[in-house]
């Protein structure tokens, strides 16, 4: 298996992804979802871990070679970008999601010098809001953001033209269409569901997607 199917076989193994397509999960924004996904469940997997933060390197390596610093999102990214830091002996630190309301009031944690080559870790990129949230802290500190190294995308358009909008590479270990592949080849899904669940992907507020054919 190549890293994309090995992660999407580690997150069904541990169940940190669910697929349901008979029965929808609700997301915060009302819409319905065949997939759940929790990519902090990896920490809890040690050999699913080692897969997971030896992929992050090697992204980080292959894509982003000039990288000073790794900066995780907060909080899912933190603790990939503080092992897979680990792993190449570079500094990390991570990002709020905003200020603090105390303190230094700091929303980068870590030292980050102004000019400073940074990749962004991320465990899960969907629509992309809250990352390029990060890419736009990280740039206005001064900071060079190389791209980011994520677990898994789910590859939505939204996401997709929000990226390429503020100028920023995502590099992900696993997506959802390799998933969907492997999930349907080792039983979790029946191959029938592969269509329907790739065309909530495609427009995750249509609906018709739950009903089968």
């Amino acid at each position: 298996m190549n890293v994309a199917q090995t992660i999407a076989h580690d997150l069904l193994s541990i169940r940190a992804v669910f697929l349901r397509p008979q029965e929808p999960f609700t997301w915060a924004s009302g819409i319905k979802s065949p997939i759940y996904c929790d990519n902090r469940l990896t920490l809890t997997a040690p050999k699913v871990r080692i897969h997971v933060e030896e992929g992050l390197k090697a992204a980080v390596e292959t894509y982003y070679p000039d990288a000073e610093v790794l900066m995780g999102t907060s909080t899912a990214g933190i603790a990939h970008a503080a092992i897979t830091g680990h792993l190449m002996n570079l500094p990390m630190g991570y990002v709020r999601s905003g200020a603090k309301d105390h303190g230094r009031g700091n929303q980068i944690e870590g030292k980050l010098e102004p000019g400073q080559k940074v990749v962004v870790i991320e465990d899960l990129i969907s629509t992309g809001g809250s990352v390029i949230e990060v890419v736009d802290a990280l740039r206005e500190a001064g900071a060079q953001v190389l791209g980011i190294a994520s677990i898994f995308t789910y590859g939505m358009k939204k996401g997709l033209e929000r990226l390429a909008a503020a100028r920023v590479e995502n590099k992900s270990l696993c997506d959802f269409d390799t998933l969907i592949r492997v999930a349907a080849e080792e039983g979790y899904i029946e191959r029938a569901d592969c269509a329907r669940l790739l065309s909530f992907r495609d427009d995750p507020s249509d609906e018709s997607w739950m009903k089968k054919d």
